[in-house]
């Protein structure tokens, strides 16, 4: 049938358009004709009537023929068409019809039938018309819009040549002269002076690096410590220039900070990035499977990468092909009021104190805000530097530069959030550890504690781990949500020994601790000596710490600082030498062995051929062996010898620490005197629990998935109370004795078979 020939060709009507005002129809253009700016183009002259009059039946196959007849590809008789007729509506049809668009710009099939009824018109007529104006009224619109630009282009265009023309007319005071940039443009301009302020800065930092360091700074930047032999050939070696102390490193921060930061469209950026970021950690919190896959054992969960890049496909950080994805949460309760613990996070001398063995360097870059007003930390963003590191030097450091976020997500509910930014520190190189979205969500609890949930979720370049500290770093540990929390409470536990007023019943002070200040005196010594202890251990070149190179098969590593009134150590130069090696022994065991007083004499060369008494004992920790001892080593060679201790362990890790106290000293402590004005060179183990190491050199070291422990053994020694730039070789030798002989003591005695 004709008519349906017709609807075939009819187009889709538009949508979209809302209800405009009234716009008077152009009764010149037809059904037929199109607009330019209209993506539903008619087809060309598929309908060329609009009428008032109703069309006959027998006209439609006419126009349908005058159409074929029209179509260039037709041939020659295009020309013959019959003339187009043209109808126009009444005045009464456009009004009501005007009328009725305002209501109702897309009338449905029975709207146009009752308004081509009312009207005396065809449904396809009002079809026709409602289609044509919206058509006039969107083509309308983009012209005005159009013209909107076209001034708006004009306008910039108008003050381009109006700066151009200043630039070209600058004055420049200091030489009283015009200033002209010539054919230079503007953006190779700005370049070349941002390339001179960049040259300047990587200038400073270079001086100042080989300043501290005495070696180029290619060599310094993320460099770990190697394990190095210790045999030597000669009878004095000379060492390379080392910083005055650690204080003239950290007062260098000012430097750093007057570094360019981020501007205010990278601030808008950074603030952006943490909004996301917090909202990406609240989800992965939250939510278990399938994004978070529970280990077999029980004990952890890690990430579904699958799962976490189809829930966020827009990830938050690199995704580099070298780098390694670690992911893990944990969660647990902390004895510390959830306020406290923001603040800790916040306060970055707070928080490299309560992570020591963890954090190695903490710097602010640049403050955001802090926060809604003063003590309340609800909206502060800063940017943070930062180095971690874990208690042995076959992991090397991570550095990275992220923004750390604090918002109150309700009443008692705080999220802590990390999340690198360094690409937007044009003179940072590119670091080998991204912190993606990681974190924490802190909730309060109705006794004191805080529920902690911790995110972590990294991208590292893991590379450069030697191969006995491989194992532990794949298992997630070294660096894991599961060790953030550990470390966490246990300073938690440590801090809250110091108020407490009960005393445990495993704890022997009543014939020492006379004072009330004796028991916090020995706590704050025993801390001062953690620290002490956790500056040399590591593989970090932010403390003061200078690695030495002698020649030798056995696998040490050896390092010298001068101190000069420094609270805590010795004045003069002394040497450090650490060692690392893996038995097959559970850390527990390890732990418990190198606790013990009784077993002590077999293993400690200031307690050998004596016996040891405990003097004070202090438990700072729900489990037991967490505790600091006072103990009287009795030594024909070495007199009555006082011996500070801390054991502390956790699931991931364990530590015994220990330091000679002179009796003079320990007395005036124990009166109230001030634990500062206390030098002590402390002395210790680490201990991680760490799968055998894999294969190296062709040679197999252990079977794959044993059971064991990775230690770390370190010792402190004065070499000389004069500072000397040479260094002589009996301290190099008593140190590497002393060394060997406690490690080959405890290989014998706990795994005589790997010996």
């Amino acid at each position: 049938m004709p008519s349906r020939i017709m609807a075939r060709q009819l187009p889709s009507i538009i949508e979209g358009e809302e209800n405009m005002g009234p716009f008077a129809p152009s009764s010149e253009l037809s059904a037929g004709q199109t607009s330019s700016t209209d993506g539903n183009v008619l087809p060309g002259d598929a309908i060329t009537i609009v009428s008032d009059s109703k069309i006959p039946e027998e006209e439609l196959p006419k126009l349908e023929s005058e159409n074929q007849d029209n179509d260039p590809s037709k041939g020659p008789n295009r020309h013959d068409c019959k003339k187009k007729r043209y109808h126009r509506h009444t005045q009464n049809q456009l009004q009501e019809l005007e009328a009725f668009f305002k209501v109702c710009p897309h009338p449905d099939d029975k709207q146009r039938k009752q308004l081509g009824c009312d009207l005396g018109l065809e449904p396809l007529q009002v079809k026709f018309w409602f289609q044509n104006k919206r058509t006039q009224i969107k083509t309308y619109y983009e012209r005005a819009n159009n013209e909107q630009l076209k001034a708006e282009n004009e306008k910039l265009r108008a003050e381009n040549i109006k700066y151009k023309e200043s630039i070209t007319k600058a004055y420049c005071p200091t030489c009283e002269g015009a200033h002209a940039i010539g054919d230079i443009s503007l953006d190779k301009h700005q370049l070349r002076v941002e390339n001179a302020r960049l040259r300047e800065e990587v200038e400073r930092i270079t001086c100042l690096v080989a300043k501290f360091v005495s070696k180029p700074y290619d060599n310094f930047t993320l460099e770990s410590p190697s394990i190095i032999p210790c045999s030597l050939q000669v009878e004095e070696v000379a060492f390379r220039g080392q910083p005055d102390n650690a204080r003239e490193i950290n007062g260098e921060d000012e430097l750093l900070r007057s570094l360019a930061g981020p501007t205010e469209f990278d601030k808008s950026m950074i603030l952006e990035i943490a909004v996301s970021a917090i909202e990406e950690v609240i989800k992965m919190s939250e939510m278990d499977l399938p994004l978070w896959i529970q280990t077999m054992d029980n004990r952890k969960y890690v990430l579904n990468e699958d799962a976490y890049y189809h829930m966020f496909p827009r990830a938050i950080g690199l995704k580099l092909a070298c780098f390694k994805t670690e992911a893990s949460r944990d969660t647990d309760i902390i004895m510390m009021h959830h306020m406290n613990l923001i603040e800790v996070f916040m306060d970055m001398d707070k928080w490299t104190a309560m992570f020591a063995s963890m954090v190695s360097r903490a710097l602010v870059l640049q403050v955001i805000s802090t926060g809604v007003e003063p003590g309340n930390y609800n909206g502060a963003l800063k940017v943070i530097s930062t180095e971690f590191q874990v208690l042995t030097p076959t992991i090397p450091t991570r550095e990275c530069i992220f923004i750390r976020h604090c918002q109150q997500l309700a009443k008692d509910t705080w999220a802590v959030i990390d999340v690198s930014c360094d690409s937007l520190f044009s003179y940072m190189p590119l670091a080998k550890c991204q912190r993606r979205p990681s974190g924490c969500i802190i909730q309060a609890m109705p006794n004191g504690c805080s529920k902690v949930t911790w995110i972590e979720h990294v991208g590292v370049e893991d590379k450069d781990i030697h191969y006995l500290g491989r194992a532990f770093v794949e298992s997630g540990l070294a660096f894991g949500a599961q060790r953030w929390v550990a470390v966490l409470s246990r300073q938690c536990e440590r801090l809250a020994s110091l108020m407490v007023t009960n005393f445990s019943p495993e704890d022997i002070n009543d014939t020492v601790l006379t004072y009330p200040e004796a028991r916090k005196n020995i706590l704050k010594l025993s801390e001062m000596m953690t620290l002490n202890f956790c500056g040399g251990v590591t593989s970090s070149t932010t403390h003061s710490w200078m690695n030495f190179y002698p020649n030798g098969n056995e696998k040490v590593r050896i390092m010298t600082k001068k101190n000069e009134n420094y609270p805590g150590n010795p004045s003069g130069t002394v040497l450090n030498a650490t060692t690392c090696f893996w038995i097959p022994v559970p850390q527990k065991i390890v732990f418990e062995f190198l606790c013990d007083e009784s077993t002590r004499s077999e293993w400690d060369i200031l307690c050998s051929g004596g016996s040891i008494q405990e003097l004070v004992h202090i438990t700072n920790g729900q489990k037991a062996g967490n505790c600091v001892s006072l103990m009287r080593g009795s030594n024909l060679s070495q007199g009555d010898l006082l011996i500070l201790q801390e054991c502390s362990s956790d699931p991931t890790g364990s530590s015994v620490i220990y330091a000679p106290v002179d009796n003079i000293n320990m007395k005036q402590l124990l009166d109230g005197g001030n634990p500062e004005h206390i030098a002590v060179l402390p002395s210790g183990f680490t201990i991680f629990p760490s799968g055998a190491p894999t294969l190296i050199q062709g040679r197999t070291m252990w079977g794959a998935g044993t059971v064991g422990s990775l230690v770390t053994i370190s010792f402190q020694i004065l070499a000389d109370s004069v500072f000397t730039t040479r260094l002589p070789f009996t301290s190099l030798s008593v140190i590497n004795g002393l060394l060997e002989a406690t490690t080959d003591k405890i290989k014998a005695i706990l795994a005589p078979n790997s010996a």
